[in-house]
């Protein structure tokens, strides 16, 4: 063989190995611009509104293929705080946890040692009005007769939803309060998935509950609950049924969600995290998810994530305060 074939052979030998090695670096979490493996943790048992979400993502990411392999894990309890504490202790950096406004509650009347400032804020998703239902033969025809009720009746009459301090719970005591009722008089049945809920309002153990509007539609549709209000600005279309505010009751609430990283990940970790975020909102595969589910798209990443998050840790404890969820 000649110097200048010896060479050429050289040369196409290293491009190989150069070409082998940028593509083991895309299938390795911490290497290169693309993640191998993705892990995403919804903080809260099967069936809930972070379920649902860490199940969406993982079908777009897949989709679209923005990453290698996509594993959902579930860690419940206490109203996310549980897996809060686990992702301070993760050490990956492909590793998202899905939150939202429950948690930052569940953060306070829970007195979590993990808060939400030492996590690395990725990006808010979307956001969903919350419904008071009622198991659809309830004699509480409207929000009036079950608030009348418990004014009547105090802890005779139960209100179920996700965990305790979380948005559901900040929503059935900001009603109580618009009515002037005592928040002592509040019997709220908490429950960590909300196919826990669900299965509690059919089965009639509970007299009313409080959940994403996601969460009970298909229930609604079917006619197995009956929706007496929602918590957004405006009706949702495919319910049909008033908001608080209409109602002349002066609430309004709504429910966001989003991921956060563990804390201390590498800049060009969060950058990464964030671009395979961003890329998965844009996608068609995301659309869908939106779509399907009823979402409302609230994106928002980088340093607007960041300010938006620490805005609603600073609000929400007086707000808990305020219906005497935390002292």
């Amino acid at each position: 063989m000649s110097a200048g074939w010896r060479r050429a052979a050289a040369v196409a030998a290293v491009g190989l190995v150069l070409a082998g090695c940028g593509q083991a670096a895309k299938k390795t979490s911490g290497g290169g611009d693309s993640i191998g493996k993705l892990e995403i943790m919804a903080p809260a048992d099967p069936g809930g509104g972070w379920d649902q979400t860490a199940r969406a993502m993982q079908t777009a990411v897949s989709g679209a293929k923005l990453a290698g392999s996509v594993q959902v894990t579930n860690v419940g309890g206490a109203g996310g705080t549980v897996g809060l504490q686990k992702l301070a202790n993760e050490r990956s950096e492909s590793f998202l946890m899905i939150t939202g406004l429950v948690m930052v509650g569940a953060v306070e009347t829970n007195n979590s040692a993990a808060r939400m400032e030492e996590t690395t804020p990725i990006a808010r998703l979307t956001a969903e009005d919350e419904v008071l239902v009622v198991p659809a033969d309830s004699p509480y025809q409207d929000v009036e007769d079950l608030l009348a009720a418990i004014a009547e009746k105090g802890k005779g009459v139960s209100i179920t939803g996700g965990s305790a301090g979380g948005t559901d719970h900040i929503l059935a005591g900001m009603l109580l309060k618009a009515k002037d009722i005592d928040p002592a008089k509040l019997n709220y049945i908490p429950y960590s998935g909300g196919g826990e809920s669900l299965a509690a309002l059919l089965g009639k153990k509970v007299d009313a509950g409080i959940s994403g509007i996601g969460e009970y539609r298909e229930q609604i549709k079917a006619g197995k609950l009956r929706a007496l209000g929602t918590s957004g600005p405006n009706q949702d279309p495919t319910l049909k049924v008033p908001t608080f505010k209409e109602l002349n009751l002066g609430v309004e609430l709504t429910n966001w969600r989003g991921v956060v990283a563990p804390g201390g990940i590498k800049p060009e970790a969060k950058e990464r995290l964030t671009k395979l975020v961003t890329d998965m909102h844009a996608s068609p595969q995301w659309q869908e998810e939106l779509k399907k589910k009823g979402w409302t798209d609230t994106f928002l990443s980088g340093s607007e994530f960041s300010t938006f998050l620490n805005k609603e840790v600073g609000r929400i404890r007086p707000a808990l305060q305020n219906i005497g969820l935390v002292k």
